[in-house]
């Protein structure tokens, strides 16, 4: 039986790859770099940029090959019923209950899922890029909250070619297959946040250890996309101050 650091892909997550790799590969071309930068074992963390509904199976298909299968947080109402809420289910996915006295329970179960020898894999930006040029924008302190607790290593990943097939927010909601896209994904080597470790976790801290992943997100980006990216990242309006829900290492985030 194949394992994945200790964890059996099991009978949903091939279920899931029988269903999703072939219109994958029949439908899209493929351009993939930096599988080396996944590690063989132990827990790590990868963050990817989002901009299409496509490109979580795009970073997914990616992932699966390297022998490494990712855990998404995902909204909970997905994991409610049906097909795709037994698929999550079975998957070993993890529901991010938002507005509740829940919300926390997500990044408790990524440590344990990191500690584990899993990996767990972070949209820092929390939605598809509202960018107009669907550059990535201003991160969510999640994934550095989880990073500083754990230690584990960050793989930056960044995507491109779903969003031709799959546009956000399209006024037409229309696939666009042909001609034939190339869903581009490319891992980079493990973000450096070491000047992070030890200190005080206080919002200040957090915010420069999610830019330094956000940056390395989008350098990897403006090499797949081989144009610059803006000096200035772009940061829609939130409805409040919270960057997502506390950890004992990130109360201060809430204040």
């Amino acid at each position: 039986m194949f394992r994945v650091s200790g964890r059996r892909i099991g009978f949903w997550y091939r279920m899931a790859a029988v269903l999703c790799k072939p219109p994958l590969v029949v439908l899209f071309k493929r351009d993939w770099h930096g599988m080396e930068h996944i590690p063989a074992d132990g827990g790590f963390i990868t963050a990817i940029n989002h901009n299409s509904y496509l490109d979580p199976l795009s970073y997914a298909h990616f992932q699966y090959n390297t022998g490494r299968v990712p855990r998404f947080l995902a909204k909970a109402a997905l994991f409610r019923g049906g097909f795709v809420g037994s698929m999550l289910r079975g998957t070993g996915q993890i529901p991010v209950y938002r507005e509740s006295t829940d919300a926390a329970n997500a990044f408790r179960s990524a440590v344990d899922a990191i500690n584990k020898g899993e990996c767990v894999a972070f949209y820092p930006e929390g939605t598809l890029t509202r960018d107009p040029d669907m550059w990535p924008m201003r991160g969510k302190t999640g994934a550095a909250r989880v990073a500083l607790l754990t230690k584990a290593p960050v793989i930056p990943v960044a995507q491109w070619g779903a969003n031709e097939a799959v546009p956000p927010y399209a006024k037409e909601k229309r696939v666009r297959l042909f001609p034939r896209k190339t869903l581009k994904v490319h891992a980079g080597p493990p973000v450096d946040l070491s000047e992070f470790y030890g200190q005080e976790p206080t919002a200040e801290v957090l915010r420069a250890a999610t830019d330094t992943i956000m940056d390395a997100i989008t350098e990897l980006l403006s090499e797949v996309r081989g144009e610059p990216a803006p000096v200035q990242r772009y940061d829609r309006p939130t409805r409040s101050s919270t960057d997502g829900p506390p950890l004992p290492l990130a109360d201060e985030e809430s204040k």
